[in-house]
């Protein structure tokens, strides 16, 4: 009896209903594990002015794509690798103003509302035709400290009309006190502005007389006095009209970095849909988000899987090792 108890024992098909008789305990009475991983909370702020409909990006498929295309891909992008728990604000920038679209949501749970938002911006949301982008971005950082979020300011960098020469806005805000990023759209080298006319149908491009391209407000620049017609009274940015490449349109990456510099934010060049989610993981606040593992799918599939090989172990075994009589017997004489 006990030779023959003692057999069983070593059964390897015993070892493995018992194994799996010790999982299916513990999976009614081992509790969900506390876990706590780091998550964000960020504005996402997207440029919806004129030379973001700019085709200087490709799309996933190597097709022409507008910067505002390529902005809301990186952004919807990125959003998908969040883990659960972060929240995310959607903003729009126009003329000088952010405007919030809603509040912190969570990325999980409201995840298909969140995506389908982003995926609906459209450049004719624009309430108006300028683009001070200095403006735009300290009213982001001033909404992302009222949310209590890091800050992303997806945009080209180009002001319409053009700064005076004297600069744009001072930074009024503490740098840094918000923390978050820049991120560049659109190529290095110029491109045409498309045009629309007033039923949103593209016409052509913008030429050089259809923009502004100087800024003639307040003081004259350096250079004024040696311009032809120069007056310090009636003429003091000269006589003749300006000139420029302001039809013309780039991403501006030197002022964009001048102005991640002034607000202590960082900045990022995007070079496509999934460029996005690596600097701003890199800069973003980590805030830790209280969760809970459960064990018990993994301890269920742990005892499915001891029975799956205690009954099928003995037949994979007589399946692979053939008996002695049922092998073929080579004549290997000549």
């Amino acid at each position: 009896m006990n030779a023959h108890l003692a057999r069983n024992l070593r059964d390897p098909r015993f070892s493995a209903f018992a194994g799996a008789l010790v999982l299916t305990v513990l999976t009614l009475v081992v509790p969900p594990l506390a876990l706590t991983r780091d998550g964000v909370a960020m504005l996402a702020v997207l440029d919806i002015t004129g030379s973001m409909t700019v085709r200087d990006d490709k799309a996933a498929d190597g097709s022409p794509a507008s910067r505002l295309d390529t902005a809301k891909a990186s952004l919807r992008s990125a959003i998908a690798g969040l883990p659960c728990g972060s929240r995310v604000a959607l903003g729009l920038f126009t003329e000088r103003r952010t405007f919030l679209l809603f509040e912190p949501i969570e990325v999980c749970a409201d995840f298909a509302p969140l995506d389908g938002a982003i995926a609906a911006i459209d450049w004719r949301m624009a309430w108006e035709a300028d683009s001070r982008i200095a403006a735009g971005l300290h009213r982001a950082i001033a909404t992302a400290a009222d949310l209590g979020t890091d800050l992303v300011f997806l945009t080209d960098g180009q002001e319409a009309p053009p700064l005076p020469a004297g600069g744009g806005p001072a930074f009024e805000g503490k740098p840094g006190a918000v923390r978050g990023l820049i991120a560049g759209v659109g190529g290095y080298g110029l491109s045409p502005i498309p045009k629309f006319n007033d039923r949103g149908r593209e016409i052509g491009f913008y030429g050089a007389g259809d923009v502004q391209q100087e800024n003639r407000f307040g003081p004259p620049p350096a250079d004024a006095e040696s311009r032809e017609g120069y007056n310090p009274r009636n003429a003091p940015f000269g006589a003749n009209a300006a000139t420029g490449e302001e039809h013309l349109s780039s991403v501006r990456e030197p002022y964009l970095k001048r102005l991640a510099g002034e607000t202590g934010l960082a900045y990022a060049h995007l070079d496509g849909p999934a460029s996005l989610a690596a600097p701003l993981m890199a800069v973003a606040t980590p805030r830790p988000l209280p969760g809970r593992l459960d064990p018990k799918p993994l301890l269920g599939a742990g005892a499915l899987a001891l029975l799956l090989a205690a009954f099928a172990g003995p037949t994979l075994r007589r399946a692979l090792v053939r008996p002695a009589r049922l092998r073929p017997h080579w004549n290997t004489t000549s």
